[in-house]
């Protein structure tokens, strides 16, 4: 079975990406919320970010030509910005743990 037809694989890719596309959406309300609110949007991000690494590492561990043609595409565009893969997930989180020390330390 080619790896995009397995039905796990594409359910996860639907759900990482509305998820993804819902936080995006409600970041954009992100001075808005209040401390409780702040530190849930930190927490999803932060298990957004897990399930997205876990989901490229079955990529990048897949002998399939098209898993590994995607793992190829995502480092050539990100290439394209100086960055990585693992630099692109190293940077979400810094970015990450500067808000929960801007809500720590507002609080």
């Amino acid at each position: 079975m080619a790896f995009f037809d397995s039905e796990i694989v594409q359910d996860e890719a639907k759900r990482l990406f509305t998820d993804y596309q819902q936080l995006m959406q409600l970041g954009g309300e992100y001075g808005k919320f209040d401390r409780e609110g702040k530190k849930l949007y930190i927490e999803r991000m932060e298990e957004m970010m897990e399930r997205y690494q876990v989901f490229m590492k079955r990529f990048e561990l897949s002998e399939d030509f098209q898993a590994k043609l995607t793992v190829e595409q995502l480092r050539t565009q990100l290439g394209q910005f100086g960055l990585t893969p693992e630099k692109m997930f190293e940077q979400m989180t810094l970015t990450l743990e500067r808000m929960k020390s801007q809500l720590e330390a507002a609080g």
